[in-house]
């Protein structure tokens, strides 16, 4: 069944929720910033149980709140966002039960399967997973690097999740296009994640109300699970309380 997994975004240091595709170096359209830090939603999660989600630091100047996040509920979230072979058990030895991995697999728009195959070395299959983020094209969705900026050549297809699941335990999936405008999930990409799938797998973008969550579960058939941002109350959103996504994750 499809279930709530909770997230922290951080961004320039602060507990943020911005519209993903505005991304860049000068910075980000901004819909939310906390007066909290990081640890307060770790431990809220820790304190409901709630598992899976994902600290993502967006750009430099996250490492202190990230490392707070993780320290609060150790073996609790998922920590991705510049995360190399060479860094990644600095993260899983500060409580991160995975790391996320994406930009750092790609060189030049091309899937860099010699890192691929270092970084599972180094930390194995079961620690790993693979955000394949992405943007709409022509022809499907492509994976995008470099905070969402860079669409690389490697499509989603049934072919290309089977290969790299070869490597990792789950997917990360935010819809670019329409991360953080509470403007209705990609239902086409939703869907297509529920049929081609090999392993558990994330998807967040645009969700709105807690109908999103029935909707991701009738389009995936209960193979994909999403995250909510922006529209959570805790986020300074209407759309949706996380008592609701609570009450959801509690069902049969």
């Amino acid at each position: 069944m499809t279930k709530f997994r909770p997230c922290i975004d951080l961004h320039q240091g602060k507990v943020k929720q911005i519209v993903g595709g505005s991304l860049n170096d000068s910075g980000a359209r901004t819909n939310f910033v906390s007066t909290h830090n990081s640890a307060h939603y770790a431990t809220l999660y820790k304190t409901h149980n709630l598992t899976g989600g994902h600290v993502i630091a967006l750009g430099p100047g996250n490492q202190e709140e990230a490392l707070k996040a993780l320290n609060s509920w150790p073996g609790g979230m998922q920590f991705g966002g510049g995360v190399t072979t060479e860094n990644a058990n600095l993260y899983l030895n500060a409580g991160a039960s995975h790391i996320i991995v994406t930009s750092y697999l790609f060189q030049s728009g091309q899937l860099s399967i010699d890192r691929l195959e270092s970084l599972h070395q180094e930390v194995g299959k079961a620690n790993l997973v693979l955000d394949l983020s992405c943007r709409k094209t022509e022809d499907g969705w492509h994976i995008a690097t470099d905070r969402w900026q860079t669409i690389t050549e490697t499509a989603i297809t049934k072919n290309t999740l089977a290969e790299l699941a070869n490597y990792c335990s789950e997917f990360l999936i935010h819809a670019a296009d329409v991360e953080g405008l509470q403007a209705g999930i990609d239902q086409d990409l939703v869907k297509l994640l529920g049929d081609i799938t090999p392993i558990p797998t994330t998807y967040a973008g645009g969700a709105r109300s807690i109908e999103d969550l029935q909707l991701v579960e009738t389009l995936s058939t209960g193979k994909v699970d999403l995250t909510i941002g922006s529209a959570l109350d805790i986020f300074g959103g209407s759309g949706i309380s996380l008592e609701e996504c609570l009450d959801w994750n509690k069902r049969g």
